[in-house]
């Protein structure tokens, strides 16, 4: 029995994600090799930012700084 303070983990299926189900639900619903690939993929995806400790908003957080860069104008550049 689980204690009511593990309902704020991420859910877990050894060491796929959670999040994985989305693209595997998309699989067994429409099963063809792209969604297969499509759904390895994610689950590959998911798994590399759980063993890095990202969540997805924060990975897209640090791809948005690392794309705009670290230099903010104060004001904007069509003036």
């Amino acid at each position: 029995m689980a204690h009511w303070r593990d309902s704020s983990r991420e859910p877990q299926f050894y060491f796929v994600e959670g999040k994985a189900a989305f693209p595997l639900l998309l699989f067994l619903l429409h099963i063809r090799v792209w969604t297969f690939i499509l759904a390895v993929l994610a689950t590959i995806f998911f798994s590399i930012l759980a063993h890095y400790g990202f969540s997805v908003r924060c990975f897209l957080r640090w791809l948005r700084g690392f794309i705009g860069g670290g230099y903010k104008t104060s004001s904007p550049w069509w003036k």
